[in-house]
């Protein structure tokens, strides 16, 4: 990273970290949602299916408004939050969010996907054999969906590194608090002379996308491989 200047490499840095916050605060959430979807039945299934997916069909930008209105400061929750001393709009938290809130969808579905794959018989199995349900998810349905949950991980990890229309709604494109990669790159297209850098963040940014996607081939397949005693 040697070669990145002092601004680059703090939109690189704030980057990983709002993306690593985003996937690990949304991944339990998503995987609660996505056993719901596959396996529930209750009413108004549709519409919160509909609702989990909305992000992916909104523009970005209104997904940023609606966080703004609220997570902002005049926002029912977003002052709920100031008074215990958490701030999110216009700030790196808030960036985590609209990061977390973008790469949901893509989360849920990944690992709704392996759970539906898994034969019901082995969890109706386990459950003749007196185990409670939740034993029997950590026992039979947790290993057995593991590449998914991998899959789902990864997908929203990189989906975070490059949101873009909702977190610069959400909380601006402020040097070291908000500025993530995609922000810097756009920053730096605005200004005379600014095209090296954007290029130098372009390759980062197609990097680490190419090494995520990379990355979540290897485990699932090794998470695959060991669900399956080979």
């Amino acid at each position: 990273m040697a070669w990145l200047g002092p601004d680059e490499w703090q939109a690189v840095a704030l980057s990983l970290k709002v993306s690593a916050w985003a996937t690990a605060l949304s991944l339990p959430l998503a995987l609660l949602v996505a056993h719901a979807l596959a396996r529930g039945r209750f009413p108004g299934k549709t519409l919160l299916n509909g609702l989990v997916h909305l992000p992916l069909i909104l523009p970005p930008v209104v997904t940023g408004y609606l966080l703004l209105l609220g997570f902002g400061p005049t926002g029912t929750l977003g002052q709920a939050l100031a008074s215990v001393g958490l701030t999110l709009a216009f700030h790196w938290t808030g960036a985590a969010l609209a990061a977390a809130v973008m790469g949901f969808p893509l989360m849920v579905r990944a690992i709704r996907l392996s759970i539906e794959a898994v034969d019901p018989k082995l969890e109706q199995a386990a459950a003749t054999l007196g185990a409670s349900r939740i034993w029997v998810f950590a026992t039979v349905t947790l290993p057995l969906i593991l590449p998914g949950l991998i899959a789902g991980a990864i997908l929203g990890f990189a989906k975070a590194m490059g949101e873009f229309g909702a977190t610069i709604t959400f909380v601006s494109n402020i040097p070291g608090q908000t500025q993530t990669v995609p922000s810097a790159i756009y920053a730096f297209l605005q200004v005379p002379g600014g095209e090296s850098a954007a290029a130098r963040l372009v390759m980062i940014s197609v990097a680490l996308a190419l090494g995520a996607l990379l990355a979540s081939e290897v485990l699932a397949r090794r998470a695959a491989r060991r669900v399956a005693g080979t």
